[in-house]
């Protein structure tokens, strides 16, 4: 019999949102990194971020000084509707 996991790959450690902006930060059980998850529900627009642990809640309340810093493929744009997945 093959066993499926169903475990979420992610755990939001927090969430904000303002303005139609939802920052969400999250751990990944399966290799312990950390990242910050940013959609805007006005346009559609979304990316995340991955940090490193220290940076974590810097990252989570700054995520648009963080993304202008990051170089390809540590800003990973992704859609809307895999944030929502997770």
């Amino acid at each position: 019999m093959t066993t499926i996991d169903t475990a979420p790959r992610f755990e939001e450690l927090d969430y904000r949102e303002s303005n139609g902006i939802q920052v969400s930060l999250l751990w990944s059980h399966s290799d312990n990194s950390i990242s910050v998850a940013v959609c805007d529900s006005r346009n559609g627009e979304a990316f995340e971020i991955q940090v490193a642990p220290d940076r974590a809640l810097d990252a989570f309340h700054h995520p648009f000084a963080y993304a202008s810093r990051s170089a390809d493929p540590a800003l990973q744009m992704i859609d809307e509707s895999e944030l929502l997945s997770r």
